[in-house]
């Protein structure tokens, strides 16, 4: 097979060694060079024709986000956006991806250690490298329309747990900002790194009519607000009568990844059983499908992401192909379902009625 050619485009020469070694690792990605700005990666894009590019977005001369723009205007690519780890480089992040970024990531700094700054890098290097980038009229993503709220005959106190990675960002929005102030509530897991994700939070919550907040170690699930699990802390569900509340722990990888899908829906599984609703979206890799498994043996719900409507066919297809899916459905049609089956009664493994 042919390898995932990749330009990185990075003012620090400390930054390029350290991203062209890590990639180098895996033998189905060449790293074809390396460019100081903006100016320098034009040039590097017409004579080396990479696949994909990784760009920081504070460079001289010209901006990243300017550079994307451009970018997606002229000659669009797959870029993954290496940041610093900063509240403003988490807010440029969510910039960088409205002008059509396809992921963000941390740059090599003291909260990640290389090994797993390696297997991150190389994940959405390889993930980008499936999307297709359309090209921009203004190098900037068509702005949605207002979309059409959604309505619930009533409030339930079942919980929603989603999962997605790659193209989830514009996903997740679609999805939340139809749902109505009386929706469930909600727990999600987007692979995002850490303070990316209070930023990802902040903006959905000036969009969306629940409430939409980073999660924070203790916080209730309750009607009306979504938790996004923090970057870099796995997020779980636990239950102390009936108040269902998040905890928010490191550990170790899964699935390569922190947060981790699976180990949301496990939680969710074990806690809420038939009391949840499990959606699986658009996203690389395997992280959620055995979880999304497990939630459905628990009698839960389980729903992913049709092919059509996903940006990357992963992770929702893993969970397909093991059986863990009730319901394969475009991203459109999600808002709808989720509150159809919130408000479904449903009879428990154990035979009880919720």
């Amino acid at each position: 097979m042919r390898k995932t050619r990749v330009l990185i485009v990075d003012d620090s020469a400390v930054v390029r060694e350290i991203l062209s070694r890590e990639l180098a690792k895996d033998p189905d990605i060449e790293v074809v060079g390396t460019a100081p700005d903006p100016y320098v990666a034009r040039d590097r894009i017409l004579e080396l024709s990479p696949d994909v590019l990784t760009l920081d977005i504070e460079m001289p001369r010209m901006d990243g986000i300017t550079f994307l723009r451009k970018l997606m205007r002229h000659h669009p690519l797959p870029v993954v956006i290496v940041s610093s780890l900063t509240p403003q480089g988490g807010e440029l992040a969510m910039e960088a991806l409205s002008a059509g970024a396809v992921d963000v990531m941390c740059k090599p700094g003291a909260a990640y250690v290389i090994g797993d700054l390696s297997v991150q890098l190389i994940d959405k290097v390889k993930a980008a490298a499936l999307v297709k980038v359309r090209k921009q009229a203004n190098g900037q993503l068509p702005t949605p329309s207002a979309p059409r709220r959604l309505s619930m005959t009533r409030t339930t106190h079942r919980i929603v747990a989603i999962g997605a990675s790659t193209g989830g960002t514009q996903a997740l929005q679609e999805v939340l900002t139809a749902l109505p102030a009386n929706s469930p509530g909600i727990v999600i897991v987007q692979h995002m790194p850490e303070r990316f994700t209070r930023s990802f939070a902040d903006r959905l919550n000036g969009l969306c009519a629940i409430e939409v907040k980073e999660a924070e170690d203790g916080d209730t699930v309750t009607p009306g607000r979504a938790l996004v699990a923090p970057g870099n802390m796995h997020m779980l569900l636990r239950r102390s009568g009936a108040v269902y509340r998040v905890q928010v722990k490191t550990g170790p990888l899964v699935c390569r990844q922190r947060p981790s899908v699976d180990v949301l829906f496990r939680s969710v599984a074990q806690y809420a059983g038939a009391n949840a609703v499990g959606v699986i979206l658009t996203g690389m890799g395997k992280d959620g499908a055995l979880g999304l498994k497990e939630m459905k043996e628990h009698g839960a719900d389980t729903v992913a992401q049709d092919e059509k409507s996903c940006v990357v066919f992963g992770m929702p297809k893993e969970a397909i192909a093991i059986g863990a899916a009730d319901t394969i459905a475009p991203l459109g049609d999600m808002p709808q379902l989720i509150l159809s089956l919130a408000q479904e009664t449903r009879r428990s493994t154990s035979g009880q009625v919720v």
